[in-house]
């Protein structure tokens, strides 16, 4: 059967944005030039202990091995920025705990798979049965570069896709398919000069241009990391205890950043201007039912209190503050114990 592709890679773009995508873009699976950089990245040790980033090899770049038969990869584009509290004073609040943007809201995942797969079943409905799968950062997939090829955006010196009309605060999926659409053109850098990120980045991890050593980045320590975070690193992380996003509020990108329309994205529990302490006092039964639904969840409550503790310790000293770490001193886990005691030590109690 003769198909217009041209047609249908256009029909798929509308209907993308339909489903609640603000871009769709097109890609073949060459990502040739990017693997030699990856197998750098990971001889380098910047991946830490994200041993899945290792695992699978070259395989991330090879995208026809992670789906056999794959020849594009659609890209999308959702935008997640919440209507919240201004990033710098909370952070410049130093009582008060900062959780990077895109966690205040419902967990990224289950949002953009849904649409992906409605996506693909209103492919499905125009075409029949194609060879596809959906990915929402759950497998060995480079999204940035895959977006970067299909025109959404170029790579900054952060390493996050940005966008000349949207900055850099959205999520990115793919499906990997058969079809052969015809491919998008990449779209120019315009990062010029600019090396903000590099400079803002409160623990140096930022390298180089275009390289993260993720065992110094606030947002691996604060999520992926599971066992103590590293002492000359704690004094640094100040009251970030879930991810980072100097970057991004420094990049003169994001000024072009719009407050996303979704639902689940908007700010839960008050996550965006909250007190340390009050995050502190949580029971283990109150961080499930809280964060139940939430990015957060996944690394635990013994994770969460661990971050928080460091984040009482960069916090001014108070009788608030003494009394949640005093209250936690005996804490059922050695993780947290100990981070305590390093945080009742830098207030001399």
């Amino acid at each position: 059967m003769n198909r217009d592709y041209a047609l249908l890679a256009r029909d798929i773009k509308i209907w993308g944005r339909e489903l609640g995508f603000q871009a769709v873009g097109i890609a073949d699976t060459d990502l040739g030039s990017a693997e030699s950089g990856l197998a750098e990245w990971l001889a380098a040790g910047f991946h830490g202990e994200m041993d899945y980033m290792a695992r699978h090899g070259p395989k991330r770049a090879r995208p026809a091995q992670l789906r056999h038969g794959t020849v594009r990869i659609i890209s999308a584009r959702m935008d997640y920025k919440p209507q919240a509290a201004e990033g710098w004073s909370v952070i410049g609040s130093a009582e008060k705990a900062y959780i990077a943007r895109y966690a205040t809201g419902r967990d990224y995942h289950k949002v953009l798979r849904r649409r992906l797969e409605r996506l693909a079943q209103r492919i499905e409905r125009e075409i029949g049965d194609f060879g596809h799968r959906v990915y929402t950062d759950s497998a060995p997939v480079m999204e940035v570069e895959l977006a970067a090829k299909s025109g959404l955006g170029w790579r900054g010196k952060h390493t996050l896709l940005l966008s000349r009309d949207a900055g850099s605060y959205f999520f990115l999926g793919e499906i990997y398919t058969d079809l052969p659409l015809p491919i998008d053109a990449t779209v120019e850098e315009h990062c010029g000069s600019c090396r903000k990120c590099l400079d803002v980045c409160p623990t140096g991890a930022i390298v180089a241009p275009y390289r993260v050593d993720a065992r110094r980045c606030i947002s691996y320590l604060t999520i992926e990391l599971k066992g103590a975070i590293p002492l000359e690193l704690r004094p640094l992380i100040g009251n970030r205890v879930y991810g980072c996003d100097d970057c991004q509020l420094v990049c003169p990108w994001n000024r072009y950043a719009k407050v996303s329309g979704e639902a689940d994205f908007r700010v839960r529990h008050g996550l965006d201007d909250v007190e340390l302490a009050e995050l502190f006092s949580w029971s283990e039964s109150r961080f499930r039912e809280r964060m139940a639904g939430s990015a957060i969840h996944r690394i635990g409550f013994e994770r969460w209190s661990r971050n928080l503790a460091v984040g009482l310790g960069n916090a001014p000293g108070s009788a608030t503050v003494h009394a949640a770490l005093r209250s936690r001193a005996d804490d059922a886990s050695l993780l947290v114990r100990e981070h305590v005691a390093w945080a009742m030590q830098r207030h001399g109690i």
